[in-house]
């Protein structure tokens, strides 16, 4: 019997420091976030502990430290859960210039691509020097352009859909994409002062200036706390005994408000993850439910980010078929974004494509090939009129490009290509008005005759357009009314991402960047995916208010039948578990849902 008592007494004392280091470290986490100016549900937790030691319910207080330990640690992985660092997007900078060593007697203006290559690190580059660039290489800082002409893909920079040719002695951006051929560069500015490095100093920015994001079940905290103190207060003050504020203290343990929403949280992020719709924390499933703003970036975005056939123009005897066969036969041997476009419109058509006997592309121009006995030339209008002088210009609109086309020397017409907009993008955004999301704008680099008619067709009439990252950034911070969704891609959409309460980038096919700086990324391409994170963060966050006044509401019962002393202190920490039990597998409907969000959304899409 001694043997037993002492083993009793060792397992109070064990308990005793077990739970009192527990209750210390929380004590110390809570003062700081007192300090903050923060009062979270910790508090209710520290007194129910200290509670149920002082009147010698060790047994009690352990359940009590079992469940706050199980309802942190799902909170923590919630939040960590496929969570990004933004150094991302730094790993991912240009990080070597190809810098060219002029030989003996020769001028740095004067290199040759014979001259010697030399690979130094990016912040090793100094005003004037002169830099190769390859093809299909991330130009490293901002330069002027040395050779002739160049081709460059400044998309994820300027939003400009279309690829942008550079003559001799305009400046190159660094982030923008070099075309088929290696070209020369002067640099006029060092790697720190270069766009790219100025769009990373951005991001950093305005992630480090995001607003922190309060947790769900803390606005319960101070009213929940105050009630179950009062409860507990009264019960011992009646019955005079200490033990009866311990035993309705032990049901009115925050447990369910710490458990329910984090699970609730963590099938939102995995019924989203099924969607195609990557999530970084449960916080941001609960501030898209939130939304009342909502910008949209123009290209990749509410546009496909990629040229389409719009119209076909033969002339003379030539037929829109032949035309486009023999175009896109040609075609198949460049590498220029308007020739994927021209190629992928043949296919949708099912034309066959025919072999060339011989082929050869002028970088930046066009592409010459001789297809069954026929010279097919296709490409800008100058090089065309080369060998057919009849070639004729056509008038184009903002947005628009043109294949210019010549059989066996004579002008055989020409095809205009556009980026498109996405077929969806209508439905989404009047899926987004009708969920009360209130104000809905573009911010795009584009000129404005570009954006206006892409705002017309998908329904959205405030647009601001010729925007630099930072013009984004600018207006992003002070739009109202909040919170703020901004919907993007590219590494100029970076900035904006971060800076907005909940920001989505279109991953699919979008820069790296765009994701790092998103809360929220979109794996399948497709605009739709945005009203699906919404509809899903909607049902999430209301699965979790639900649980949250089911613990509530049990936790209440139980503490007003413990106030009577039927429910025993143990007992009443179990049936606590009870209560978890419920709030949990009620949370767990997060992973099935949204039941009628997800169809409201597809029915708006739809036109239905």
């Amino acid at each position: 019997m001694l043997h037993a008592m002492g083993s009793a007494q060792m397992g109070r004392w064990l308990a005793t420091i077990y739970v009192g280091a527990f209750v210390t470290v929380t004590l110390v986490r809570m003062l700081r976030d007192v300090v903050r100016g923060h009062l979270g549900l910790d508090f209710l937790a520290v007194v129910a502990m200290v509670a149920t030691l002082a009147v010698g319910e060790y047994v009690a207080s352990l359940i009590i430290v079992l469940m706050l330990s199980g309802g942190e640690a799902l909170e923590d992985y919630a939040a960590r859960r496929a969570k990004r660092d933004l150094s991302a997007l730094l790993d991912r900078s240009p990080r070597i210039a190809h810098l060219l060593a002029p030989s003996p007697g020769s001028s740095a203006g004067s290199a040759l691509f014979s001259e010697p290559v030399q690979d130094v690190h990016v912040d090793d580059v100094h005003i004037g020097d002169v830099l190769l660039v390859r093809p299909a290489e991330i130009v490293p800082v901002d330069g002027t352009l040395i050779s002739e002409t160049g081709t460059f893909d400044e998309s994820s920079l300027t939003g400009e859909s279309m690829p942008v040719g550079r003559a001799a002695g305009e400046e190159v951006l660094s982030g923008a994409i070099n075309g088929s051929r290696a070209v020369r560069l002067r640099a006029v500015r060092i790697g720190a002062d270069s766009q790219y490095q100025q769009i990373v100093a951005l991001v950093r920015a305005a992630e480090q200036s995001h607003a922190p994001i309060v947790r769900l079940a803390d606005r319960f905290a101070l009213p929940f706390t105050a009630v179950a103190l009062l409860l507990a207060g009264t019960a011992w003050a009646l019955s005079g005994d200490s033990s009866r504020f311990a035993e309705v203290l032990v049901l009115a343990t925050p447990c369910p408000l710490l458990i329910a929403a984090p699970v609730a949280f963590l099938g939102g992020l995995s019924r989203a993850a099924r969607e195609g719709v990557i999530v970084k924390s449960g916080a941001v499933i609960e501030q898209i439910a939130r939304i009342r703003s909502a910008a949209f970036d123009k290209t990749g975005t509410l546009t496909r980010g990629r040229p389409e056939l719009i119209d076909i123009r033969p002339v003379d005897d030539f037929g829109e078929e032949e035309l486009l066969r023999l175009a896109a036969s040609a075609e198949q041997y460049s590498t220029h974004v308007l020739a994927d476009g021209i190629r992928r419109a043949a296919e949708a058509r099912g034309l066959v494509l025919l072999p060339a006997d011989s082929a050869t592309e002028a970088a930046t121009n066009g592409v010459s090939a001789s297809i069954g006995g026929r010279v097919v030339v296709v490409g800008k209008p100058a090089y065309v009129a080369t060998v057919a002088p009849d070639t004729t210009r056509i008038n184009l609109v903002a947005g628009q490009a043109a294949a210019y086309v010549s059989v066996d020397g004579r002008f055989a017409g020409t095809l205009v290509l556009a980026d498109e907009t996405r077929p969806e993008a209508p439905g989404v955004i009047s899926w987004l008005r009708a969920q009360g999301v209130t104000r809905i704008v573009m911010l795009t680099g584009d000129v404005a005759s570009t954006a206006e008619p892409i705002g017309s067709r998908t329904g959205i009439s405030e647009i601001h357009a010729e925007l630099l990252p930072k013009d984004k950034v600018d207006l992003a911070r002070g739009m109202q009314p909040r919170p703020l969704m901004m919907v993007g891609d590219g590494v100029n959409d970076a900035p904006v991402l971060a800076a907005a309460d909940v920001g989505i980038a279109m991953g699919a096919r979008g820069a790296t960047a765009a994701g790092d700086a998103a809360d929220v990324v979109i794996l399948v391409d497709s605009l739709e995916q945005v009203a699906r994170a919404v509809a899903i963060g909607r049902h999430t966050r209301h699965v979790a208010l639900t649980a949250i006044w089911i613990g509530i509401g049990l936790s209440l019962g139980l503490m007003l039948v413990a106030m009577t002393g039927g429910i025993p202190a143990v007992g009443g920490a179990l049936l606590q578990e009870l209560v978890d039990l419920a709030t949990i597998l009620y949370a767990l409907r997060a992973l099935t849902g949204p039941p009628t969000g997800r169809g409201e959304a597809r029915n708006s899409l739809n036109g239905r």
